[in-house]
């Protein structure tokens, strides 16, 4: 597999997609204003949801003893039934509308699967990540969540459109990367890489399957990374290639993940060959609570 990224001046380079492509009207920079804003406060809004990333007050790992968590009720364990909950009288924990007693065994949960239980106004988030089974209470009176106040961003601007082409590789590639929790790795299936052009010159990311049938997403960071944008990733999706494998890349919609607000987040970190070496002065910045801390 390749990992590394290549830049390469695109006077020099061999044609391809990626340098071929261009807008074949001018653009409305108006129009592409508010869709940006538009987007990105859906985007907010999602992220600040009263059960959101915003909202988990703890990062809990299962292991073969019983154990009580805070901020959820009943003593947890994990082990061939996959994680286990056993509940006192009067603890109050729900799964789809129907409450638990006693034991419950959730069965094995797939890697980045997870199920989520009520108890009252909290969320409780089972899960597994990194083949461990982890607990993750979310209360949305939870200060940090409260005192949220937004993401800084750059101001958007057509420039970080990046026209390029999907290059699939001849079979689907398992990549390992390291995750923001230390020791900790996930894997992902990567189809291929994204080829663009940004500023005269053509790089080339890895990509993994985004969440819609066909789209595409990469972890990368850049010159920016630990300056002004949060140092360990960001994720850009793309829209699914046309036939012809043409992908539109707009670094404007930049997002940061989970871990750049919450030590309870298990993020994944991009593959080694994911890291521009220019400055990518679009979409989010540092969150305001990590520039403080």
């Amino acid at each position: 597999m390749t990992d590394t990224l290549t830049s390469t001046n695109t006077a020099a380079a061999t044609p391809s997609a990626a340098s071929s492509a261009a807008p074949a009207a001018p653009l409305d920079r108006a129009a592409f204003a508010r869709e940006w804003e538009e987007w990105h406060r859906a985007h907010e809004a999602a992220r600040a949801s009263a059960h959101g990333f915003l909202a988990v007050t703890g990062l809990h790992w299962l292991g073969a003893e019983p154990q009580r968590l805070d901020g959820a009720p009943g003593r947890w364990s994990t082990g061939d039934a996959g994680p286990v909950v056993e509940l006192d009288e009067g603890d109050v924990l729900e799964l789809d509308g129907v409450a638990l007693a006693g034991r419950h065994e959730f069965g094995p949960i797939p890697e980045r699967g997870g199920v989520t239980l009520r108890s009252g106004e909290l969320a409780i988030e089972v899960a597994r990540r990194g083949g461990n089974d982890i607990v993750r209470p979310r209360d949305p009176a939870f200060p940090f969540l409260v005192a949220y106040s937004g993401t800084p961003t750059y101001l958007p601007n057509p420039r970080w459109l990046a026209h390029g082409r999907f290059v699939p590789f001849d079979a689907p590639r398992a990549v390992t990367v390291d995750a923001a929790v230390e020791g900790l790795q996930h894997v992902y299936e990567a189809p291929g890489e994204v080829e663009f052009v940004l500023r005269g010159e053509t790089f080339r990311l890895i990509a993994f399957n985004g969440k819609e049938p066909g789209s595409l997403f990469v972890l990368f960071t850049d010159a920016t990374s630990g300056l002004t944008t949060y140092a360990a990733n960001r994720s850009l999706a793309i829209d699914a290639p046309t036939d012809d494998g043409t992908v539109l890349l707009d670094f404007n919609r930049a997002v940061n993940l989970p871990c750049a607000y919450t030590d309870y987040a298990t993020c994944p970190l991009p593959p080694a060959g994911n890291r521009l070496p220019v400055g990518i002065e679009a979409g989010e910045k540092t969150p305001l609570a990590r520039q403080e801390a």
